[in-house]
């Protein structure tokens, strides 16, 4: 059995292409005007375990209620991953993650099973 209470943040992977852009850009409008997050750059090209332009947000676990179900209903069909921080980030990036949308290939070799930062 796992607690929940080891979750000490929360990621929101948006990802786009060139045609679906503009509506990451909204949705990211969007969440920077009504929540308290900290937005990640844009990444128009694969970074770490994704494997297509995305951006990261990033926001703390009393932020959950409503961030996520915001995400949810005004995604406009992009595809969101969403996973805890938990200490073991492969783990956290597959076991503990959910998705909005078509699920992705990540390249999880590259995640450490540990984190070396907790």
């Amino acid at each position: 059995m796992i607690d929940p209470a080891k979750i000490y943040d929360w990621h929101a992977h948006i990802y786009y292409d060139a045609v679906s852009r503009a509506r990451a850009a909204q949705l990211r409008a969007w969440i920077e005007e009504k929540f308290t997050v900290r937005m990640g750059r844009w990444h128009d090209v694969p970074v770490g375990p994704h494997p297509t332009a995305m951006y990261q947000v990033a926001f703390a676990p009393d932020q959950f209620p409503t961030l996520v179900p915001f995400i949810l209903m005004n995604r406009m069909g992009l595809t969101v991953l969403l996973h805890p921080e938990a200490g073991r980030p492969r783990d956290d990036h597959t076991l503990h993650a959910t998705w909005m949308g078509e699920v992705l290939p990540l390249r999880t070799a590259i995640l450490p099973e540990v984190d070396r930062h907790a």
